[in-house]
């Protein structure tokens, strides 16, 4: 086991959970900043290269968890934890892809942070995928989905 230590923070327009957008159709193209810790400012050499970045972080202000979950993306219906991205997990780490806009030093610009003000980074990776589209499954998120355009349909 290690234990982690944060390489930066993240700069968000999100100070509190509920304003980060959830639910079917939520878009997350918010533009935020990760700032490094100085002592890591090396290891962004050529990062300017990559158009996205994974973005690993913990969920500092998560107390807890559940096996299982009942995302706001499926109305609250129970999924495990492990097939969400429920912040109460056994071990409290986030992952997001974000757009990376530029770097200037040891501060990376970003678009599509779902992060909190504040939050510890603990790694960055570049997004790399060889699994073309058509081959990906999204499980129980595309029914949860057309669940949510068929109601949104009767809304109108």
């Amino acid at each position: 086991m290690f234990t982690p230590q944060p390489i930066g923070f993240v700069h968000s327009p999100y100070h509190d959970t509920h304003a980060i957008p959830k639910g079917p159709g939520a878009k997350h193209d918010a533009e935020g900043a990760i700032e490094m810790m100085g002592e890591f400012e090396a290891g962004l050499t050529d990062i300017e290269g990559f158009s996205h970045l994974y973005v690993i972080w913990e969920f500092d202000r998560s107390d807890g968890f559940d096996l299982i979950a009942h995302p706001p993306t499926d109305g609250g219906r129970p999924h495990g934890v492990f097939s969400t991205r429920s912040p109460r997990r056994p071990n409290p780490i986030g992952l997001t892809v974000v757009e990376l806009l530029g770097r200037d030093g040891a501060l990376l610009r970003v678009r599509g942070v779902d992060m909190l003000d504040g939050t510890p980074v603990l790694d960055i990776k570049p997004y790399l995928s060889s699994v073309p589209a058509e081959n990906l499954k999204r499980g129980w998120v595309v029914e949860a989905e057309s669940r949510g355009q068929e109601s949104e349909g009767r809304r109108k």
